[in-house]
């Protein structure tokens, strides 16, 4: 694979106190022979796995500079997360060649399935992911692309256990999209990203309880008639960065637990998921349009799982 870099001036967002982004700080342009880039994840060889959507799944090497497929097809996966034990698991989504389920990449290589139905019913289309400290997997399942005869009324967020059990955790939101844990554990974030001209576009928390159980939700952020949150992450002081908006208002939007917009990174194409990496945690990747980018923070980020 060919490896691209391009940098591009980031504008910045004003406010009291630390400065995430640096100032004069450039977004880099990776890699930019996708599909429909998705899903980032730091993994345990220091590289970074993302989701091209058109079927596969691809692996950045930092110390390389190259990106090369490390599974096709992919079920059609969409977003991914290390678990604790350095573990890669996907939501794999509809369409042709989607698989419909939540799978694990066991260190072998060998897929592991962990749920592909609720209560004897295919999941709609798994989207996106996120797993706790207790290896608990929580993930959503709208439906956007994929002609597949639905068996699920609902477009849910549920909670997988060790022991495979499935629970439905929250089904009264429209598109469940993006999701993330705080880093105590104890608050849910959720995108509702309805594609709806008129529809919510929020971006929600739930209190967690030791459980996983969630209270009642809570509107942090409406993004109105603009495009809502695809996929997010967070840092260790519980920011949040989510990807939204397209053409001008197209970026990550930096906001702090209450849901206060401190910090703005303007992407060149439509943004789609994020995560952090590097040597010292402070590296954003970016997924966006066809490409990935990367750009350096003053924060590190927090994940579950950090290779050593």
């Amino acid at each position: 694979m060919r490896y691209v870099a391009f940098l591009f001036l980031v504008p910045m967002v004003a406010h009291a106190g630390e400065t995430i982004v640096p100032k004069n700080a450039k977004l880099q342009k990776l890699w930019s022979e996708g599909e429909f880039t998705e899903g980032p994840a730091y993994g345990p060889d220091h590289c970074v796995y993302f989701s091209d959507i058109g079927n596969r799944i691809m692996k950045f090497d930092p110390a390389t500079g190259k990106t090369t497929e490390f599974r096709k097809p992919s079920g059609r996966a969409n977003g991914n997360k290390f678990d604790p034990k350095g573990r890669l698991v996907t939501c794999e989504g509809a369409n042709s060649g989607g698989n419909r389920r939540i799978t694990r990449t066991e260190k072998d290589g060998a897929i592991t399935v962990l749920a592909d139905n609720w209560k004897g019913k295919k999941f709609n289309s798994p989207n996106d992911l996120v797993i706790d400290s207790k290896n608990r997997v929580y993930f959503t399942d709208p439906r956007y692309v994929g002609n597949e005869p639905r068996e699920i009324d609902s477009e849910s967020v549920y909670r997988i256990d060790p022991d495979k059990t499935v629970t439905q955790l929250i089904f009264h939101v429209a598109k469940p999209n993006g999701i993330m844990l705080a880093p105590d554990m104890k608050t849910l974030y959720l995108a509702d990203s309805p594609p709806a001209p008129k529809g919510n576009r929020y971006l929600l928390a739930y209190a967690l309880d030791d459980d996983g159980k969630v209270g009642k939700k809570k509107i942090l952020h409406d993004f109105g008639d603009d495009r809502g949150i695809d996929g997010m992450c967070i840092d260790i002081k519980g920011n949040i960065y989510a990807t939204a908006g397209k053409g001008k208002t197209g970026g990550v939007y930096i906001f702090n637990a209450d849901g206060k917009k401190i910090d703005f990174i303007a992407t060149p194409e439509t943004p789609t998921n994020c995560c952090f990496g590097g040597d010292d945690r402070r590296m954003l990747y970016v997924t966006a349009g066809k490409s990935l980018y990367r750009i350096h923070l003053t924060i590190d980020g927090f994940a579950v799982y950090w290779p050593k």
